[in-house]
């Protein structure tokens, strides 16, 4: 009998849709929670957008009934890693490369947004980011500042195909510094610990579930929580296979899971 979970943590790019398109079996699985008073937060490492955004696109493009609340993104992670896990106060000067999704969640919480003598630089996905915008982050870091990256996937899924994604932007920074940023998104298990927070759940009773190996099951191993992968985004079988650590549970698609 499988084990039941009292909360997941749900990917979106590859997991839930793949742009606008839908992927079989996401919205009777978010059904299926829901009929069974399951918690549920989605957890993203896109930053571009407010968790206002994404609800709305999963409810109105998908056919998912959300709400904000019900969205956990990478920017979101970011800012409360910066408040809570690094203390930083109320006024704290943050250089961003990023979108209204990331700049949203650092005001939010009372940062301010600055490229003069920043204390922090925060380096999310834009894709209007020009090569001045890496010249100020490059010497803030240089001087001193605290290096922040929201996420490092090299690539975003899309209805395109697969595009440069945030971690593609940090390279240049990282490259440009030679300084290692403090990785919030997937696989680091900061967003899954803080994402766990807000959910109200467990290391034991939570589940995360995604479609890529090296970003949502790795977060999920490297925060000591289970993990369900489906195909039907990034990796692919064989790939999973020859990892050193399994995913504790993978299906072909969310069809395949009971809640």
């Amino acid at each position: 009998m499988l084990k039941k979970y009292a909360g997941y943590l749900i990917d979106l790019d590859g997991t839930i849709y793949q742009g606008t398109n839908k992927i079989a079996g996401a919205q009777e699985f978010i059904k299926r929670l829901n009929a069974h008073d399951r918690q549920y937060l989605f957890l993203t490492n896109n930053s571009t957008r407010t968790p206002e955004m994404v609800a709305e696109f999963l409810t109105t493009v998908h056919a998912i009934p959300t709400t904000a609340k019900q969205v956990y993104t990478s920017a979101m992670a970011t800012a409360d890693y910066l408040r809570d896990t690094l203390a930083m106060p109320v006024g704290t000067r943050i250089y961003v490369i990023g979108e209204i999704g990331l700049k949203t969640a650092l005001t939010s919480v009372g940062f301010t947004l600055t490229d003069e003598q920043p204390e922090v630089v925060v380096v999310g996905m834009d894709t209007h980011a020009n090569y001045e915008m890496f010249a100020k982050a490059t010497l803030a870091i240089q001087k001193g500042a605290t290096y922040i990256a929201t996420n490092l996937d090299t690539n975003i899924p899309t209805e395109r195909g697969l595009i440069p994604g945030a971690g593609s932007l940090n390279a240049l920074v990282t490259t440009a510094t030679q300084v290692q940023p403090i990785e919030i998104g997937k696989p680091s298990p900061q967003i899954v610990d803080l994402a766990r927070q807000r959910l109200g759940t467990g290391v034991t009773d939570t589940l995360i579930v995604g479609d890529n190996y090296f970003t949502d099951i790795m977060a999920g191993i490297n925060a000591h929580v289970d993990t369900l992968m489906t195909y039907t985004g990034i990796s692919t079988k064989m790939q999973v296979a020859q990892q050193g650590q399994a995913p504790t549970y993978e299906v072909k698609n969310l069809n395949d899971w009971q809640v």
